[in-house]
């Protein structure tokens, strides 16, 4: 694990570089869907996917500050950092339930649709898989390896609920802000009567399974180099 999370490292740099041209590869074929299509930008149909995809780099972006200047910062302001980065951290995953938007679109060819939701999920999945293993190891630093193995289990289980929540009950990360006791209504009775939501369990627990499985194959992939 920390072969990717030492700072100033050759691994580190070819990290961010490897993000950078993905990134930009889901882009250029927004582009060019734009351009196949005469749209003056880029085709309307792929814009929620730039949101997401934006949104995607937000726990990033707060794993990378905290990882930069985790020596500096009080265990305090550590922790709020951490609880900021996890209200984002479902931002992430969730691109992966925009394949429910693939369909046939007439403007584009079938494989070309499938290739640019394939390329914006996947950044959305290690953006987010590389920032949890941030926040772990600077976890592990602070209070220890048990703690922050259950810290990342955690989040991929909340994760996932926030998956299930941003999808099918339309909430933003920001509405525990802007709109908390509405949000809260809405959560209360699926956590008070699991039973009676099915479809919000059932969801959490097979979205909680795969990003698992997927997290540890890619710590176990970054310890054999």
């Amino acid at each position: 694990m920390k072969r990717l999370v030492q700072k100033g490292t050759g691994p580190r740099r070819d990290l961010y570089l490897l993000l950078a041209l993905s990134v930009l590869f889901s882009l250029g074929l927004v582009v060019a869907g734009a351009w196949y299509t005469d749209q003056r930008y880029f085709q309307p149909h792929y814009r929620y996917l730039v949101w997401n995809l934006f949104l995607a780099a937000i726990p990033f972006a707060i794993s990378s500050i905290l990882r930069n200047h985790a020596k500096r910062l009080s265990a305090l302001i550590l922790a709020f950092g951490a609880a900021l980065w996890l209200l984002f951290f479902p931002n992430a995953p969730y691109i992966l339930t925009d394949f429910f938007h693939l369909s046939n679109n007439q403007a584009v060819p079938g494989w070309y649709d499938l290739m640019v939701i394939l390329s914006f999920a996947w950044n959305g999945l290690v953006l987010g898989f590389v920032s949890l293993q941030d926040m772990q190891v600077k976890i592990a630093k602070r209070w220890g390896s048990l703690f922050a193995w259950g810290f990342a289990f955690v989040s991929l289980g909340l994760g996932s609920f926030g998956i299930y929540i941003g999808r099918y009950l339309r909430w933003n990360s920001w509405d525990i802000v802007t709109n908390p006791f509405s949000l809260v209504y809405d959560i209360i009775p699926r956590v008070l009567d699991p039973l009676a939501h099915p479809g919000t369990w059932g969801m959490t627990v097979v979205f909680t399974v795969f990003l698992t499985l997927c997290y540890l194959t890619l710590v176990r992939f970054s310890r054999t180099f």
